[in-house]
């Protein structure tokens, strides 16, 4: 896997970028964890990363602690972890577990079959784990995309990579469609949470006010409180309040805008606005939250040395 750090001060979460190795299709790669290791040192390993690609792991043995979006998972055999474009994330330690990594970028899907394994879906679950109805086929689907992946050169290269896009879109589509465990498939979410859900995440920065969300949607306000703690076990408050703070936190980890900047940038009317609010939702001022997501202190200046990137090569910065 090669990889370019978009910001490479040491003061942020690097964004990487997907660069497919020499001789291998774009868009896609497969790997086990053991070569993930080889490639990549432990301390880079450890540092939290921004990916502008997909990142899907499944473990063969051991189990290993993986941290999205500031939420820590475990992840055992049969587990799958999905992390999407946009997310902050951190690997825990590698040296139990063994598995396949399979990163690739979204527009190696086709519209259709992107739409229909919910690859954008901001609010999917991070870790699934296929029953029994599913898991052989999961699995299969995982296999013939790693064999058809080193297979290069036993077909035209068009149609390799034609193949590994399908193989791919079987694999997502399994993923994304997992039939529940005992009662067939699971139910779609209600179209009222629905549409409120895909509302807050295009007008969070502007309004956080559930009677805003309502109007925009022809709703009453109760009617989307229910229908929120129906589709996600939260009021319909708390689901915005916290959509905004995820996002304050990726900015704080990952941005260099100062916290006046971010609070402008999420809408509040103050920075002292923003603090009070940040601070009842997670026990921390917004400069702390930077501090320890960073490791050291927030006004340290940048290093003018190059970043390295996750194959361990020095990166180019952009």
């Amino acid at each position: 896997m090669m990889a370019k750090n978009r910001h490479a001060s040491p003061r942020d979460i690097p964004e990487i970028l997907f660069a497919a190795p020499a001789g291998t299709p774009a868009g896609i790669e497969v790997m086990s964890l053991a070569e993930l290791r080889r490639r990549v040192s432990e301390d880079a390993l450890a540092r939290p990363r921004r990916p502008d690609f997909h990142h899907l792991l499944t473990l063969t043995s051991g189990d290993l602690r993986h941290v999205v979006d500031f939420d820590g998972y475990t992840l055992r055999p049969g587990s799958w972890l999905w992390v999407r474009p946009g997310q902050v994330h951190q690997w825990g330690d590698l040296a139990h577990a063994e598995g396949t990594l399979i990163l690739f970028q979204q527009d190696v899907l086709d519209p259709a079959t992107a739409t229909a394994a919910r690859v954008d879906d901001p609010h999917a679950p991070v870790v699934t784990t296929p029953g029994a109805a599913d898991a052989e086929a999961v699995a299969m689907a995982a296999d013939h995309l790693s064999h058809e992946f080193r297979s290069l050169g036993r077909l035209p290269l068009d149609m390799h990579i034609a193949a590994l896009r399908h193989l791919l879109a079987v694999l997502l589509l399994r993923l994304a469609h997992l039939t529940g465990p005992v009662d067939g498939p699971a139910p779609e979410p209600d179209e009222t949470y629905v549409r409120f859900r895909d509302a807050v995440e295009r007008h969070f920065t502007a309004t956080r006010r559930v009677e805003d969300y309502a109007q925009m949607l022809g709703y009453s306000g109760r009617t989307l409180a229910r229908a929120t703690l129906s589709g996600a076990g939260l009021s319909a408050k708390e689901f915005i309040d916290r959509r905004v703070v995820l996002e304050a936190k990726r900015l704080l980890a990952h941005s260099d805008e100062s916290a006046a900047q971010i609070s402008d940038r999420l809408g509040f009317v103050t920075p002292s606005q923003f603090s009070k609010f940040f601070i009842q939702r997670t026990g921390r001022t917004p400069i702390d939250f930077r501090i320890g997501v960073r490791g050291r202190a927030a006004g340290a200046e940048p290093s003018t040395a190059p970043g390295r990137g996750v194959d361990g090569r020095t990166d180019q910065n952009g």
